[in-house]
């Protein structure tokens, strides 16, 4: 009997594509597509509903997807559980001075999480995504993490909080595809997305900065407060430290001989501490709340690390502290070590963890 995959649907070109060569590959196959209260089609931009407008425009939005691709798409209603996981988490972290990443969360949470399940009792035995990634598993049975092959889209980083339990149950048909190799199967085959333009930003704000989205939670209170280079001198006045993170140039305002950068939130304070471009390089940091994919190492270990999405990997030592926290050495200084961010560890192509960079 062929096993039954269930399919996270977005709307977009890359899981509307993984889910046509998961029917070829012979899959019995449903598509999930779970609404956030957040959509921007069905109310105020980045304003939360729950009302029922919602599921109703996407079941009638993703007929268009059952049509091209022969398949049902399941419904389903992740808004309480999107709400108070990820957009809750996303503003307590910038309130307690550090800057979130929602999709590090999302994917163990909601995806792996709530989806997962949801699939699982629906039938399905694994869950396939659109992510540009790979597992492997070996002869004894473990799962193995590792980047897509196309190094420009490759989204590794982001899955870097998956269990071996959650692993064991994902599936990522474009990991072995470039983008342009998607893209231009889409095409030949006709497949026609009803998301045109990729996601390139948090996806439950839109139309409005972060900001605004922060000034518009019901526990928001604006707290201006003074700006402080880095020997203590005050030198101008923040209308908030929710509009700000680390290495961040815009919006100080503060005249100097070069521009400042944005080199500590101290909340407790309610200071910005700036300076210039050398003063945003460190050699070190701490990691907190460290998914290790396999076992955590017993020892110090030589990997390279991510400090963000954008950053390309940097050779790195990590020492052990216990079995969810490590201090990271860097081999050369590192700009813009931004507590709140994910530090992702990789071994060549293979995610071994990630965990939470402290102050």
């Amino acid at each position: 009997m062929n096993q039954t995959t269930a399919i996270a649907i977005s709307g977009g070109i890359d899981s509307l594509v993984a889910a046509y060569l998961l029917k070829k590959q012979g899959h019995n196959i449903f598509g999930v597509h779970f609404i956030t209260g957040f959509e921007k089609d069905s109310h105020e931009s980045s304003t939360f509903t729950t009302d029922d407008k919602s599921i109703v425009l996407a079941a009638e939005k993703f007929s268009h997807i059952e049509k091209q691709l022969g398949i049902e798409i399941k419904i389903l209603d992740c808004r309480n559980e999107f709400k108070t996981k990820i957009v809750d988490y996303f503003t307590k972290s910038y309130f307690e001075g550090n800057t979130p990443n929602p999709c590090l969360v999302c994917n163990p949470t909601i995806k792996f999480g709530a989806v997962l399940k949801y699939a699982e009792e629906s039938g399905a035995t694994s869950l396939a995504t659109g992510h540009y990634a790979r597992i492997k598993k070996d002869d004894s049975g473990i799962y193995h993490l590792l980047k897509g092959v196309d190094p420009s889209k490759d989204q590794s980083y982001f899955l870097s909080f998956l269990s071996q339990k959650k692993l064991s149950r994902a599936c990522f048909p474009l990991g072995e595809m470039k983008k342009s190799e998607v893209i231009k199967f889409a095409e030949k085959k006709g497949l026609e997305p009803i998301m045109k333009q990729e996601s390139q930003d948090i996806c439950f704000i839109t139309g409005k900065t972060y900001g605004e989205f922060l000034s518009h939670q019901s526990d928001f209170e604006q707290a201006p407060g003074l700006i402080e280079n880095i020997h203590g001198d005050v030198i101008g006045n923040h209308k908030g430290l929710h509009l700000f993170t680390i290495g961040q140039r815009r919006g100080i305002n503060c005249p100097a001989s070069e521009p400042y950068y944005v080199i500590k939130i101290d909340v407790a304070g309610n200071r910005l501490v700036v300076g210039f471009k050398n003063d945003l390089f460190k050699t070190e940091c701490r990691v907190t709340g460290i998914n290790w994919i396999n076992k955590p190492p017993e020892r110090t270990i030589k990997v390279s690390t991510r400090i963000r999405y954008s950053h390309m990997p940097v050779e790195s030592i990590i020492t052990h502290i216990s079995d969810t926290s490590a201090d990271i050495k860097f081999s050369t200084p590192q700009a813009a070590i931004t507590p709140g961010q994910g530090a992702v560890f990789y071994t060549g192509d293979e995610v071994i963890g990630g965990g939470w960079i402290k102050s």
